[in-house]
């Protein structure tokens, strides 16, 4: 069955994907979105650690720092102007061994050289002074990191789209599409099919599952993150990360809007997405979080929730940058593919948008 024509089309109703469609409905373009699930956001975007991260640790240069430093910014604006809950509160990234000090040393020096800002030294006693529950031998102050509510932002970014002209059609999976003269036929799981001028692969852990005929998808590895929450409340008014180990950030500390801690994720490379908590993998949470918090009480953890990180590289290689992909990459104007976008693509959908929005001016078509 043949759907007709739209001017736009964006798989996916995650961040990213809502992001990309307020910014192009802004511009005149009247966005359909289709989403598999029924409900927008089901995965990576609610699955996460919920922090508007200040761009301290991604290479000078890359993609991820320079969209994470705009996005952070844009998105604290737009988190104030929107009324979308949301807190500035810092976060303390922690060495508990003297021998963890100068890879705090390599992080502020990479903090500064991408632009991320200046971080503060604290040594144990000043620690103490902040977070009198923390142990740790030395520890940067990001003042930058904060706290949003995802949620409560995809529902902005949503409204925000809807009243300038986006549409969003839920439990509609789009299975590929086909370039034409003048656009792109895509065609979903049911045999229909649909003709857009502008075609955008927002679709997250599924990105590569969309087949452009004639356009080569990456490779995917899926990090499977778990989370735990704390019984009670946490001594800590602050983000706090232990150095990062290889592959994440560590099971680090977050708070949310409503003052609840959780610790997470940690990682497990799995070859399918699988969104269960292994209560068994607690052992290994608790170890790691009384290595900066001594009192941890190891009851008082519970299973949380879990997230999978789509990553463009595997265990043991070098991380990879995101990649947004365009007429320069794959030779289709008008054809923007996005791939693994993991975190900080909370902090940087609004500059992930506007990027975007940047390629496709240069396929000299309007955004």
């Amino acid at each position: 069955m043949d759907l007709g024509r739209v001017d736009s089309l964006i798989v996916g109703a995650g961040v990213i994907g809502l992001a990309i469609a307020r910014r192009l409905a802004i511009a005149g373009l009247s966005p359909l979105i289709v989403e598999k699930a029924g409900r927008i956001g089901s995965e990576t975007s609610s699955r996460n650690s919920e922090v508007i991260h200040a761009g301290l640790y991604y290479p000078p240069g890359s993609l991820k720092a320079r969209l994470c430093v705009a996005g952070r910014e844009a998105l604290y604006a737009y988190c104030e102007s929107r009324h979308v809950p949301h807190r500035q509160i810092g976060k303390l990234i922690v060495a508990t061994q003297a021998q963890d000090i100068p890879r705090l040393h390599a992080i502020a020096t990479n903090a500064e050289a991408s632009g991320a800002g200046a971080l503060d030294w604290l040594d144990a006693s000043n620690i103490r002074r902040l977070e009198p529950a923390l142990t740790a031998e030395a520890a940067l102050w990001s003042p930058q990191t904060g706290i949003v509510d995802s949620h409560a932002l995809m529902l902005a970014l949503q409204g925000e789209a809807e009243a300038n002209g986006a549409q969003i059609a839920f439990n509609t999976e789009a299975s590929r599409a086909v370039a034409e003269s003048d656009g792109f036929a895509v065609i979903f799981a049911d045999g229909s099919r649909i003709r857009t001028r502008i075609l955008i692969n927002a679709a997250g852990l599924q990105a590569p599952g969309f087949k452009v005929e004639g356009v080569a998808p990456p490779d995917y590895h899926f990090a499977k993150g778990s989370y735990f929450t704390l019984d009670g409340t946490a001594p800590f008014s602050h983000l706090i990360y232990p150095v990062p180990p290889e592959g994440g950030l560590g099971i680090h500390l977050t708070l949310d809007m409503a003052g609840q801690a959780r610790f997470g994720p940690d990682i497990e490379w799995v070859d399918h997405i699988d969104y269960a908590v292994d209560p068994a993998r607690k052992t290994l949470f608790v170890e790691a979080v009384k290595r900066w918090w001594p009192g941890l009480e190891a009851n008082r953890l519970q299973p949380g929730y879990a997230g999978v990180r789509p990553k463009l590289s595997g265990p043991g290689d070098a991380a990879a940058d995101f990649r947004i992909d365009s007429a320069v990459d794959h030779g289709l104007p008008g054809l923007v593919q996005l791939f693994g976008v993991e975190s900080p693509g909370l902090t940087a959908c609004l500059a992930i948008a506007d990027a975007v929005a940047n390629r496709l001016k240069t396929d000299d078509i309007t955004a």
